[in-house]
């Protein structure tokens, strides 16, 4: 006689760990210090849970940024010189020292929740070198210097700022950009530091800055542990601003009789 199987009882349906979202924006070309404004806003946001981990994708003006320890030396000529090539400067409070952003560099702030900086700059790194790596770049990090690099040459910038367990800043590499800026400069205070580009290690420019933060975009949210969500500029800055409302608002006692 055949054995009867017995019906087989159903379980709990089975589920994957939801993992949290990396809101990820792409806002074009944008003025230093307004980005600046921008990722005071969204910092202010994200520790009052108003928006997620967020990416800024973008690229600003022709700009060196001095960093907190940045010293006389680092921009050897004087302002009024680097005005006359078309190049703003501005005080910013990222780690490290100067830097320069022009058009054809990729920007990314990232403004998330951190709660080991070190670490945090390690998954900054291993991002970038994964996304260099799907475009056939090999690139790698140097002991006891900041960045990432193709060889002897400089190819992507870090530098972040934590407050209240939040990061602004982030990092900067060189797709198809102008490399002479640096060349006036002392860049992240390391002398004799060459620079190089995407574009120049590969012999391609096509694609650019766009098509390069696709790919770094991605490489950040698998590193995070997170899932990618392309959100507009104009969202973002909307809940930005009624996060801040909603903090500049008086107490409910007040509103009523005050």
């Amino acid at each position: 006689m055949a054995a009867t199987l017995a019906p087989r009882r159903a379980g709990p349906p089975t589920s994957r760990p939801v993992r949290p979202e990396l809101w990820t924006t792409r806002a074009g070309r944008v003025p230093y210090l307004e980005g600046v404004h921008l990722q005071e806003r969204l910092r202010a946001a994200r520790q009052a849970g108003a928006i997620a981990d967020t990416l800024l994708l973008l690229e600003h003006p022709p700009v060196y940024t001095k960093g907190r320890r940045t010293g006389p030396g680092d921009l050897p000529m004087s302002e009024e010189w680097y005005g006359t090539r078309g190049i703003e400067i501005a005080e910013c409070d990222r780690g490290g020292k100067v830097t320069y952003h022009g058009p054809g560099q990729l920007v990314g702030y990232p403004i998330v929740a951190v709660r080991d900086v070190l670490d945090y700059v390690r998954t900054l790194e291993r991002a970038l070198i994964a996304a260099l790596a799907d475009e056939g770049v090999a690139a790698e990090v140097r002991d006891g210097l900041t960045g990432v690099w193709v060889g002897e040459r400089k190819i992507g910038s870090i530098g972040v700022h934590v407050q209240k367990g939040v990061t602004t800043h982030g990092f900067a590499v060189n797709v198809d950009c102008d490399l002479q800026p640096f060349e006036w400069v002392v860049p992240c205070g390391i002398d004799g530091v060459r620079m190089t580009s995407l574009a120049r290690e590969t012999g391609r420019s096509e694609g650019g800055v766009r098509c390069f933060g696709r790919r770094v975009a991605w490489r950040l949210a698998e590193e995070l542990g997170h899932r990618q969500r392309l959100v507009s500029l104009e969202r973002l800055r909307a809940r930005a601003e009624a996060a801040a409302a909603t903090r500049a608002a008086p107490p409910l006692a007040e509103a009523v009789h005050g």
